[in-house]
């Protein structure tokens, strides 16, 4: 009988999770234009660098992160292998750098919101007032 009782506590708390969590929003400093979704997937994936004359700084969170994995799925239509895997190649051949990792979403906002062309993804339930929204899906 415990062990049901745990596997519909798991079920439960992991059901409440994905109620929990918002969308993915791309967010960035307020001279960062609005942006669609192949945009994004070209900063993310270092084949553009600049959207209307403005230098992009893009960041992303720590690989295994849940907001990660969503953006990744949401936006990029990539898992974490497939993507470190793009970004490997990319090194090694000369071609860029990933995004800049930080270690929350809250690391994310501050650098975005005082680094000029920067962007980074949230989750929608993080979003306080004055930070510049660029894209959603």
């Amino acid at each position: 009988m415990k062990k049901k009782i745990s596997v519909l506590s798991l079920v439960v708390s992991l059901a409440l999770a994905k109620v929990h969590a918002g969308e993915i929003v791309i967010i960035g400093n307020n001279n960062v234009p609005k942006m669609d979704m192949v945009t994004i997937q070209k900063i993310y994936t270092g084949k553009i660098i600049s959207v209307s004359n403005v230098n992009i700084k893009p960041v992303a969170v720590k690989a295994g992160m849940a907001e990660r994995n969503r953006f990744l799925q949401d936006y990029m239509n990539q898992d974490e292998e497939k993507y470190t895997g793009y970004w490997t190649v990319r090194r090694y051949i000369g071609k860029g750098t990933p995004p800049t990792e930080l270690n929350n979403m809250a690391e994310v906002i501050r650098y975005v919101q005082s680094t000029a062309g920067a962007i980074g993804y949230i989750d929608e339930a993080e979003l306080k007032t004055g930070v510049n929204v660029v894209a959603r899906k």
